[in-house]
């Protein structure tokens, strides 16, 4: 199953799992200790569960170690080393459910920073709301820059418009249907005919920044281009 390009600031880290670790750090150093699972979810805020996957990830990842079940057990094992990126904008032009399909806000709201080594062709950012894709780390708030495009593969996480409401999913074809599937064990995929009309891909996500990144927002607006 193809996966989707995250980027990465150390090699290693995405920037949701960098801004863990380095708030980690700064509360160790400000209180002495390590922070609960709620106290780094109030400090990046995110919910609970989401702080706990974060941990999980880094330390699979070699940067933490820890004691399960105990909390302030936290200790940090390896330091992260930023890489110099390049950076370019991707204009945010609104939002996207990661749950029950919503319309997307047809404005252009600022622009974020990304990595310019994953951005080919047309891209633009769309904050996401809702919890259906959080087993891939895609959280409420995030961001997710989309590169548009009308076809999509298999397995890739894209961007789908249907009934005039816009979702982000994985997409899944077979024979006779198309399943836009969250990646969240609670939840059910959403099964599209092939001959609903009303459906499209409008782009597949390359890359997922999180809530914590900078944005700039802005006044402008700008109508959301839904071909390539």
């Amino acid at each position: 199953m193809n996966t989707m390009r995250k980027v990465s600031s150390t090699g290693q880290l995405t920037p949701t799992q960098e801004a863990a670790l380095r708030a980690i750090s700064m509360y160790k150093d400000q209180h002495g200790v390590a922070p609960t699972v709620q106290e780094l979810a109030d400090v990046l805020e995110i919910q609970p569960p989401s702080a706990y996957e974060l941990l999980v990830r880094l330390q699979e990842k070699g940067y933490i170690q820890r004691e399960p079940r105990k909390a302030r057990t936290v200790t940090i094992v390896k330091s992260y080393n930023p890489r110099v990126r390049q950076m370019i904008e991707v204009p945010v032009i609104g939002k996207v459910a990661a749950g029950m399909p919503i319309l997307a806000i047809e404005n252009r709201i600022g622009e974020i920073m990304v990595d310019a080594m994953l951005v080919r062709g047309t891209c633009f950012a769309l904050e996401v709301t809702g919890d259906s894709m959080i087993d891939v780390d895609i959280n409420d708030g995030d961001f997710v820059v989309v590169r548009q495009q009308r076809l999509a593969e298999t397995g890739d996480i894209v961007v789908a418009m249907r009934d005039g409401e816009a979702t982000v999913k994985r997409l899944f074809i077979a024979d006779h249907r198309i399943e836009l599937r969250p990646e969240n064990k609670r939840l059910k995929p959403i099964v599209i005919s092939h001959e609903d009309e009303s459906f499209a891909i409008v782009g597949k996500v390359v890359t997922v920044c999180s809530k914590a990144d900078a944005i700039d927002k802005h006044k402008e607006t700008m109508p959301w281009q839904h071909t390539v």
